[in-house]
């Protein structure tokens, strides 16, 4: 290897482990729907427990942090604040959607989150957005359909709507954390555990101001093993993937993010039929996978390819790197 070759395989070695972080964290995540059916505490409680531990292990980190890079900004703590309210309805209605529809087919359906960032920075940012999204749309429609057994049994058909709607408010607040949270990492990089412990308290709070309208919060049921799962929820689906995304994402481009973050309901669906013996129905197989395949295609995973390979290969030509 060269002198000339150490940039672009140290780029490379960057972009992997880059790569390998958010993967890591995608996995922590599909596990967490796992963990919620397993506590059997009921979501309103989860919701809140699930960011309440959380923070607990985040306030020492977050004053480590400050204390190596500094404070976050007033600005910075008032979008951290934002984006976990988005967060803690997010948790709330996600939570519910598990005991409707099932840990798998919950974790599809809040991967619409995809989706709602771009639209949120077109309306808000006036970011163009892309026409394969507006064309793959009705096709992703159609799949959450099927995924909420719309045309399955007459007997399930009102408990799957109403899981297919919960998990679809909670892609939405899903989408709006991470929406709010890359505007408040473009501001101030090089802070990660200060706003997700913001943010997490936010959730908290939020999450507990919506539990007396479902169901309110039941603590003295809870037995020691299912706070045993609670603890792991909180340490895996909310530490430690989200600071292994974060870290990863701010070395790739978004594309290649949301590429990686796809494989996190794939697992989930694997892991609760493995775990918890749940068993999709074919439609809403069918609908899961259309679901995450209009994603990919909205999102530029698919198709898109080729027209990366000759845009660097363009640019190579005209920094007269690459000859012809």
């Amino acid at each position: 290897m060269t002198d000339q070759d150490l940039p672009d395989f140290n780029r490379f070695r960057s972009q992997a482990v880059a790569s390998l972080s958010v993967l890591a964290g995608a996995m922590c995540l599909s596990a967490s729907a796992i963990l919620v059916k397993l506590a059997g505490v009921d979501a309103a409680t989860t919701a809140v427990l699930r960011c309440a531990i959380a923070v607990l292990f985040l306030v020492p980190l977050a004053l480590g942090e400050r204390g190596r890079r500094g404070p976050l900004s007033r600005r910075g703590i008032s979008w951290a604040l934002a984006a976990g309210v988005a967060l803690g309805i997010d948790y709330a209605a996600w939570t519910a959607s598990i005991f409707s529809v099932g840990a798998g087919i919950s974790t599809v359906l809040v991967n619409v989150q995809v989706v709602v960032l771009p639209l949120l920075a077109f309306v808000v940012d006036r970011e163009r957005m892309r026409l394969r999204f507006l064309l793959t749309l009705p096709l992703m429609l159609f799949g959450i359909c099927l995924v909420g057994g719309v045309w399955g049994a007459a007997t399930l058909r009102e408990e799957a709507v109403r899981g297919t709607l919960l998990g679809l408010l909670a892609g939405l607040g899903y989408g709006s954390y991470l929406f709010l949270t890359r505007r408040a990492t473009r501001q101030e990089p090089g802070r990660m555990v200060q706003p997700l412990a913001w943010a997490t308290a936010s959730a908290a709070v939020t999450a507990a101001l919506i539990a007396p309208f479902t169901g309110g919060l039941h603590l003295k049921a809870i037995t020691p093993l299912a706070w045993t799962y609670l603890v792991l929820l909180a340490v895996l689906g909310q530490i430690v993937a989200w600071l292994l995304i974060h870290r990863g994402s701010t070395h790739l481009d978004p594309v290649t993010t949301a590429a990686l973050l796809l494989i996190q309901p794939v697992l989930a669906l694997g892991l609760s039929a493995m775990i918890l013996a749940e068993r999709p129905t074919t439609l809403q197989l069918v609908g899961a996978t259309i679901v995450i395949a209009a994603v990919a295609i909205s999102n530029g995973l698919v198709g898109g390819h080729r027209r990366t390979k000759d845009a660097v290969f363009d640019r190579f030509r005209r920094t007269g790197r690459l000859r012809s």
